[in-house]
């Protein structure tokens, strides 16, 4: 992780301003960090000092169950919060995230405004918006899993997921976020191949054929 400083750091907080966000001036104590890709913006189960809020790139979100096995829950994207169940709750159990490509956020210290941003009726209202979107989309996500074959849903999981072009998730997560068996996500990956959607390339897969891919995910959204 690198924390952005001089002239960097404010070439980032004046394009990416969320000033607007905020009763008080926040850009006074915000920080600018930079995550690679795979490396952990959050620990699970290490409570985060700092709310994200993701300007660049995407993340994943992770959970160990008690048996050990670790399932991908969802994604964090772009104009998104990071950390604000952590802010609300004192108890909440932090979920990891993980960098899915280059990723920048915009960091705010618990320890610096905690009490401010809890008291700031301008940005709950914005983080209550945020929280509500949130549930629709697990919602969706689930109902989507019933209507709709593993060829549109595994489509837009690999656009979520490539960086630059390159798709390499491991079939055993995706098997689980997709609700799918091990076998059926094989055979849908080889009719990409066959399609010319994409190319295999030892343990990854190039995408050759975005259209082709955006138009299977785009049936998910436009119900």
């Amino acid at each position: 992780m690198e924390i952005f400083k001089g002239k960097k750091k404010e070439q980032y907080l004046q394009q990416h301003s969320i000033a607007h966000l905020f009763s008080f001036p926040v850009e006074q104590m915000m920080e600018v960090h930079e995550y690679k890709r795979d490396e952990w913006i959050i620990h699970e189960g290490r409570r985060t000092d700092y709310l994200f809020y993701v300007i660049e790139g995407k993340a994943k979100i992770y959970m160990t169950h008690q048996n050990g096995k670790v399932s991908l829950l969802n994604f964090v994207h772009t104009n998104e919060f990071i950390g604000e169940m952590e802010l609300l709750h004192e108890e909440y159990y932090t979920k990891g995230i993980q960098a899915a490509t280059r990723t920048v956020c915009l960091a705010l210290s618990f320890h610096q405004c905690r009490s401010q941003l809890l008291e700031d009726t301008k940005f709950l209202r914005e983080l209550t918006k945020v929280l509500s979107i949130k549930a629709t989309l697990m919602a969706e996500k689930y109902s989507q899993t019933l209507a709709y074959p593993l060829e549109n849903r595994l489509a837009d999981f690999i656009l979520q997921t490539a960086d630059e072009g390159i798709y390499k998730e491991k079939h055993v997560s995706v098997c689980d976020y997709l609700g799918v068996s091990y076998r059926h996500l094989l055979h849908v990956l080889a009719q990409f191949c066959e399609k010319g959607y994409l190319q295999r390339a030892g343990r990854h897969y190039l995408i050759k054929e975005y259209n082709a891919l955006y138009e299977l995910a785009g049936m998910l959204k436009n119900r």
